[in-house]
């Protein structure tokens, strides 16, 4: 191929995928495999890191392959990553020492109690990182692999152990072990990096008791992380755009300016807005994070964050253990014959309720259940659940914020649902835009290796090249609407209790 091309390595919580993303900004093509999710125990997720490098790997040489390019083909790489998800290895094998602790894991709960209980140390971490103290980050995960793994405390204070999120291992192997890095978006989730200062922090680093010299020195996302140099796969491409996932999304929605927001409906949903230079503090319990820059970015760019923990996750449930439907897309259609949910609300809190709320102990529940409630009740009221979990965030973060959200920009595998895409104009009252291209994340690690080598000028050419996006406005009455919030304030409430 004479066309030259930019390669996003798009690596999720359970599957890795390449994309291969042109001049135009077009998917082109992905390659995607799935890894094991590891249970050792009620609470416990992991994975095996090797097992998630060989499926990036692996997606990316079968691309290469079927396309038949070379390193003069592509013009750089990007990486977007599950966030939070823990690995420690020795530098000197490249092995792991553990599985790693994925974002999901609750192991460390006891630990982040203990470390962090104290309300005082509890705004230190606050005010520093813009995070609300909780084992879904990275620092309480790293204590415990030096802590539970035989020799790991001692060998990590001798120098002799790395540390690293899903993207700066990455970035470690296909560099030939070259580059430690990691870019501020990933950094500013592991609650130990200040985000006000740019740099990581010796006294939350002493609270956790994690050496420096583990910590992978942090880079601009759209930059240079040096260039391939690993068996198989074409040398000299550079990586020159990094980010984590959500974040990654919020740079592929196109939120450069102030006050735009993306939701992603995944497993769970993320709900961002690009707060610009400015560091808002969240009263609503949000979190703040610090956005993806374009290069030559002239001051830190931030974002509020909330987090769903069981959004699309409901609808898996739903298939898998209940058996109502057969696939997720059929949720859609089985829901769309009845013109209301009964009465019925899912409140799908089974691993405790996320922001606003964040109540951990938080089990889920299914009120308003009668003799007439038949299974197209409960998978249109599991759908609800999710618009109105995204509802609450989005409440919280115009608190926040201030202002607005006029347009929410939406994306991932379940925003295709055209029924759950009505419902939550409704709810919210709002405008929702859809892009053509709902896979944001990998799109927004392609835009930042793509203005980082130069394939792309700048983000105005990639704002021109959006194409028209499906657009969702509210029908419903407001009156309506707002009888069907109050039902779910009144389910969330039992669910708390």
């Amino acid at each position: 191929m004479s066309e030259r091309f930019v390669i996003a390595l798009d690596q999720g919580t359970t599957s890795s995928r390449a994309v291969l993303v042109d001049h135009d900004a077009q998917m082109v093509d992905f390659v995607q495999r799935p890894f094991t999710q590891i249970y050792p125990q009620p609470g416990w997720v992991e994975h095996n890191p090797q097992e998630i490098l060989f499926s990036q790997l692996g997606s990316l040489t079968e691309l290469l392959a079927r396309h038949n390019l070379s390193e003069k083909d592509i013009a750089g790489i990007g990486i977007d990553n599950q966030r939070e998800t823990t690995i420690v290895w020795d530098p000197s094998t490249g092995q792991p020492i553990a599985n790693a602790i994925v974002w999901q894991c609750r192991r460390t709960a006891d630990l982040v109690q203990r470390l962090c209980g104290n309300p005082s140390v509890a705004r230190t971490i606050r005010s520093k990182t813009g995070l609300l103290p909780d084992a879904y980050f990275s620092a309480s995960k790293i204590a415990w692999l030096l802590d539970n793994i035989p020799g790991a405390r001692e060998r990590a204070e001798a120098g002799e152990l790395l540390f690293g999120t899903v993207d700066t291992y990455l970035i470690w192997v296909l560099t030939g072990g070259l580059v430690h890095a990691t870019d501020p978006t990933n950094a500013s989730r592991t609650m130990l990096y200040n985000i006000h200062e740019g740099m990581w922090d010796d006294e939350l680093l002493e609270l956790f008791n994690v050496p420096k010299s583990m910590m992978p020195e942090v880079r601009p996302s759209s930059g240079s992380f040096g260039e391939t140099s690993y068996p198989g796969v074409p040398a000299g491409i550079p990586i020159c755009g990094v980010a984590g996932d959500q974040q990654a999304s919020l740079f592929g929605q196109c939120c450069f300016a102030p006050g735009q927001a993306k939701n992603t409906y995944g497993t769970g949903c993320f709900l961002l807005m690009n707060t610009g230079e400015e560091a808002v503090d969240s009263a609503n319990q949000l979190v703040t994070t610090i956005a993806a820059s374009a290069p030559n970015a002239r001051h830190t760019e931030y974002a509020l964050e909330g987090s769903v923990f069981v959004g699309g996750a409901v609808m898996q449930w739903v298939r898998d253990e209940l058996g109502l439907i057969h696939t997720a897309a059929e949720s859609e259609s089985l829901a769309a014959t009845v013109p209301n949910t009964g009465g019925v609300y899912v409140v799908p809190a089974f691993t405790g309720l996320g922001a606003p709320w964040w109540e951990a102990d938080a089990r889920g529940t299914i009120c308003g259940i009668t003799r007439g409630t038949n299974r197209a009740h409960l998978v249109r009221a599991a759908l609800e659940s999710i618009a109105y979990q995204v509802s609450d965030l989005v409440r919280a973060m115009e608190a926040d914020a201030g202002r607005p959200i006029d347009v929410l920009n939406v994306d991932g595998g379940a925003s295709a649902n055209n029924l759950l895409m009505q419902f939550q104009a409704d709810i919210l009252d709002r405008k929702l835009h859809r892009p053509q291209n709902i896979e944001t994340t990998a799109l927004g690690a392609a835009y930042l290796a793509g203005l980082g080598c130069g394939f792309w000028k700048d983000t105005e050419e990639l704002v021109a090249m959006r194409a028209n996006d499906d657009v969702f406005t509210a029908t419903m009455d407001r009156e309506q609407a707002e009888e069907l919030l109050y039902g779910w304030a009144k389910a969330v409430k039992r669910t708390i209790a």
